[in-house]
């Protein structure tokens, strides 16, 4: 499961909720981590039974505490957002007040915080013309064709650029020259071919799970011999993370 295309492809509303359903397989997704609840399965939690859509929302509010703190997270890149303004939400979010935020911060002025206010009201304004003008061209199917359709950028991808700018085309291209028989038959050199084939690679590793790095390795050397370059390039273009020390990596969700 591609869970960056499911997030990018979900409405407002079940990014808002932090999970999409699946009416075909009747499946409840998370949209942070990728973990699914079947429609008609009971689970528990502690002592409590609930149903799949409630068994989503509880573990979306146990494992990752909020969908707003995790959108939060996410690269300015996506959200738009300054560093002041990501961290004025942040305190609107928690109910703080205008005269709270100051003291907190120790500087600017009520007024200050009342035009940031404002300015993020006229952002909400203008993402709404946006979306409805993107709804708007999507109903004329211009982006069918596989050559001009883009291929979706994971959500922790770093230095996005014109390297990104991946056609749908383009991607089953590169996958059928350099992928023989789920083999990375050798390495591009192209930055753009390169991130294809990280692409292909990052689905091998389970979301929600931590791998040692000989345990990433291990997976890797299943595609190409070549793991150590590999493993390097998944981390520096965000499809993997691991701990300072590198003890442990997990996929970049």
């Amino acid at each position: 499961m591609d869970i960056s295309k499911l997030f990018w492809d979900s409405s407002i509303e079940d990014i808002c909720s932090g999970y999409s359903y699946d009416e075909a397989s009747g499946k409840y997704i998370c949209l942070i981590c990728g973990e699914v609840f079947c429609k008609g399965i009971i689970y528990k939690d502690d002592e409590v039974f609930m149903e799949a859509e409630m068994a989503s929302k509880v573990h979306i509010n146990k494992v990752h505490g909020s969908v707003f703190e995790y959108l939060l997270t996410l690269d300015k890149k996506y959200t738009g957002l300054s560093d002041i303004q990501s961290k004025l939400l942040e305190c609107f979010y928690k109910g703080y007040s205008d005269k709270e935020i100051v003291e907190m911060d120790g500087e600017g002025s009520a007024s200050t915080i009342r035009n940031h206010r404002f300015k993020l009201k006229e952002k909400e304004k203008q993402a709404k013309i946006f979306l409805a003008l993107m709804a708007l061209l999507s109903k004329n199917h211009i982006n069918d064709d596989g050559n001009k359709k883009l291929v979706e950028i994971h959500r922790r991808a770093t230095m996005v650029d014109e390297r990104y700018v991946i056609t749908e085309k383009e991607r089953e291209n590169v996958i059928k020259n350099h992928i023989k028989n789920d083999k990375i038959v050798n390495i591009p050199r192209s930055e753009k071919k390169k991130i294809i084939i990280l692409q292909y690679l990052v689905q091998k590793f389970e979301r929600n799970k931590k791998y040692t790095e000989v345990e990433v390795n291990e997976v890797i050397k299943q595609m190409n011999e070549d793991f150590a370059s590999l493993r390097r390039y998944l981390i520096q273009y965000g499809f993997m993370a691991r701990e300072n020390n590198g003890s442990i990596y997990w996929v970049n969700d």
